[in-house]
């Protein structure tokens, strides 16, 4: 598990912003990573669709949205141009930060068990620490959750 109060991890990924992220370059305001298994399908369109209806909430808060999959860039602005994704999305091809962070591991779909990603968010503070995590995520309300809980820290 990721680690409340420790600092993050810094890492590089190719960005749907056409360039590389580096997180220590992107550390003025908070910062909400949230890890989903695959563009396009059911769950993670609701959650990028949620993030993004409460997308301008998050920045007048001085917060920063970042979606990471195994995706490559290319499916990413594919999903960001159907879907209106106003953030950035990282492609973590070899799910090296997705295992850094703790989000991957074994999940089990109708019997079956596999190795995949897990689910998970991380809320950071404008210095880069670790000020919440959000483990096996119910997309249902989880950006409102985190938006909400944004706000209570902010007052």
């Amino acid at each position: 598990m990721t680690k409340i109060n420790y600092k993050a991890s810094n890492f590089k990924l190719p960005s749907s912003k056409k360039n590389i992220f580096e997180l220590k370059n992107n550390l003025k305001q908070f910062q909400v990573i949230y890890f989903y298994p695959k563009d396009n399908t059911p769950g993670c369109t609701i959650e990028a669709q949620d993030f993004t209806r409460y997308y301008k909430q998050f920045r007048k808060l001085n917060c920063e949205i970042i979606g990471i999959s195994k995706d490559n860039i290319e499916s990413h602005n594919k999903f960001i141009k159907k879907f209106k994704i106003p953030f950035q999305l990282l492609s973590d091809e070899k799910a090296m930060i997705i295992k850094k962070y703790k989000a991957w591991g074994e999940k089990s779909m109708y019997g079956k068990k596999f190795m995949g990603i897990k689910r998970t968010t991380i809320l950071l503070n404008p210095k880069g620490k670790i000020i919440k995590v959000w483990n096996n995520v119910k997309v249902k309300d989880h950006a409102k959750e985190i938006l909400n809980f944004l706000k209570n820290i902010n007052r």
